[in-house]
């Protein structure tokens, strides 16, 4: 890409500064006056936007953290500390994605924009407190993409936006400008856009983004930024329009989150690995690399939560999206909000596996993976993550497929204690059968319910698998009808529960007492059985540790159309007529 002389930088500058704002004209002078100087011993080192982004793979999302708001701390996160880091590196991240967002740290407005002093501290603190380790850091503005950048709204002031835009990147950008050049910057989160004209409006930002950084003096016109287009989608990457005026080494940055329906928990989608599947993801990323081959691609974000799915299907899709975006030369940074991998309390992921099966696929070696049942019209939902034995039955033989990808099982262990072949399990092809006289020892009848013991499966290559043997009963709530309008105002409705098996939610179905119609996403009746009438994880239903949760928006449907409602709690094992399923009634 041709390069732009320095005079005609100055003249973009000039008119870039004019169409931000009236003043643009003066105050752009006084800006290259302002700029950052940094001291002659600074370490930066200029660096291509390739060596970066392959240097940076894989990364993790500082999520949920300096992008809440008010501020930090403010939704389910303490501030960051270096011990989570230090669990981070240490798990074999290379990089860091650090979120911030600005909307309710700026302390004047027209034309300045200032931003409070301590907070663009605090971001710089906490960018050496990754720099320190040697991390790998791209930081950005986060959600003020929708809470005051939003170019889509009918009544956006455009000229107001690039002028509070360019003051924010001027501020961020003399705060960052000597930091070394293991800091990339990235303009904007997801914004909002899906026409060309809201392209157009993002692709400006994209402009004052660069304009703004040059300005800002320091290192920040040879560092590595990633761009992007409307919302991040790989669909919306045709919209987006390489600057011309791009002096900085760049990327193109993207999100991934798909299929919706598994990714999301909605409507009773729990299983997930079939060729179709695999190859659509393989398309969608497929989509990005071919409209980028002459420039390096960031996936910035891209998460299955451990939540709400069940793990063997998570653990393939984590499999599939990262060993495909290896092959195609894509970088990964997987998004954690403090809930989805890492408790930052314990500083012990909530699933080691998935973080273990990145790095190997990173790495290209291949992964030995659990099975599970990949026909979503399936009304009996299996998987070689658990072993489900219920009460008042006697355990029995288990046989469990894998999916081995060229390796062979190695062994098989209870923590420390090494499991005997021919006496505790038996091998044949891809199966492993767990045999009665060992899993006896854990499940049976009369045994209570709950998670008893996990099971190491090792093999010749790749990363260990684990299955959990799970002792269950249909889980109990304490109550089992409540009047919709006496959930007080704004407020979700918890019901408590006990949960007698795996501490986890698979699927709700909602359906009005009476005419059985379902109250919300009626198109759901053509899906197969185990998922008509279910609604969506986080949109209508939730859990927590003693609680499932009505949130406060179906609350609400459920007043509006004056029918009793009844959702009806779905748990794994998941399978039609099992029974394990607890009902709760709404009244209105």
């Amino acid at each position: 890409m041709k390069l732009q002389t320095s005079a005609a930088l100055a003249f973009a500058a000039v008119d870039l500064a004019s169409a931000v704002s009236p003043q643009g004209l003066g105050r752009s002078k006084k800006r290259t006056a302002c700029s950052v100087s940094c001291p002659s011993d600074s370490k930066f080192e200029s660096i291509s936007a390739q060596k970066w982004i392959s240097a940076a793979n894989p990364g993790w999302n500082v999520g949920n953290t300096l992008d809440a708001l008010p501020n930090e701390g403010s939704w389910n996160n303490p501030p960051l500390q270096g011990s989570t880091l230090d669990v981070v590196q240490a798990s074999g991240y290379k990089s860091v994605r650090i979120p911030v967002t600005y909307t309710e740290h700026f302390v004047s407005g027209s034309p300045e924009w200032k931003i409070n002093s301590t907070w663009l501290q605090r971001v710089s603190d906490v960018v050496d407190m990754a720099t320190s380790r040697g991390l790998y850091v791209i930081t950005n503005i986060h959600h003020d993409s929708w809470a005051w950048a939003d170019v889509t709204k009918p009544d956006a002031n455009q000229t107001q936006i690039q002028e509070r835009f360019y003051a924010s990147w001027l501020q961020i950008g003399k705060t960052l400008a000597c930091k070394s050049s293991l800091v990339a910057l990235e303009p904007i989160n997801e914004a909002p856009g899906s026409s060309a004209a809201d392209a157009d409006n993002l692709n400006k930002m994209n402009d004052v983004f660069l304009q703004a950084l040059a300005d800002s003096g320091g290192f920040n016109a040879k560092r590595v930024v990633t761009l992007s287009g409307p919302g991040m989608g790989g669909d919306k990457v045709h919209l987006f329009r390489r600057p011309s005026n791009v002096t900085n080494p760049w990327a193109i940055q993207f999100h991934y989150y798909s299929p919706y329906d598994f990714i999301f928990g909605a409507w009773g989608k729990t299983v997930w690995g079939s060729e179709a599947d695999k190859a659509a993801v393989a398309a969608d990323l497929a989509i990005v690399r071919n409209n980028f081959t002459d420039v390096p691609v960031l996936l910035g974000e891209f998460q299955a939560a451990q939540t709400h799915l069940e793990p063997a299907a998570r653990w393939k899709w984590f499999d599939h999206v990262v060993r495909t975006c290896q092959s195609l030369g894509i970088t990964t940074v997987m998004w954690d909000n403090g809930e989805d991998n890492l408790d930052r309390a314990t500083g012990l992921w909530r699933d080691k596996l998935a973080v273990d099966i990145t790095m190997a696929a990173v790495k290209g070696v291949a992964n030995s993976l659990a099975d599970s049942t990949v026909d979503a019209s399936a009304t009996k939902q299996e998987s070689s993550a658990y072993v489900f034995n219920r009460v008042g039955i006697d355990a029995r033989d288990r046989t469990l497929p894998f999916i081995l990808n060229g390796n062979t099982f190695k062994s098989l262990a209870v923590g420390e204690t090494a499991l005997e072949e021919g006496r505790d399990y038996t091998i044949a092809g891809s199966n492993v059968t767990l045999k009665q006289s060992f899993l006896s020892r854990y499940l049976g009848a009369f045994v209570e319910p709950g998670s008893k013991a996990n099971v190491t499966v090792t093999f010749s290559s790749g990363v260990p698998s684990q299955i959990e043997l799970v002792q269950w009963h249909v889980p109990l709530l304490g109550s089992t009808s409540s009047s919709a309008k006496d959930v007080p105002s704004g407020s979700e409705l918890g019901i408590p529960i006990e949960w007698r098996g795996l501490h986890k939610v698979a699927a709700v179905k909602i359906a009005a007492s009476g005419d059985g119609a379902y109250l919300v996403d009626d198109w759901t009746q053509w899906l197969p059985e185990l998922q008509k009438g279910r609604g969506t994880y986080n949109s209508h239903w939730n859990f927590d540790n003693n609680r499932v949760v009505l949130t406060r928006g179906i609350v609400d449907t459920v007043i509006a159309s004056g029918k009793n409602t009844t959702f009806a709690f779905e748990f794994f094992p998941r399978e039609i007529g099992n029974g394990n399923t607890a009902e709760y009634t709404l009244l209105v």
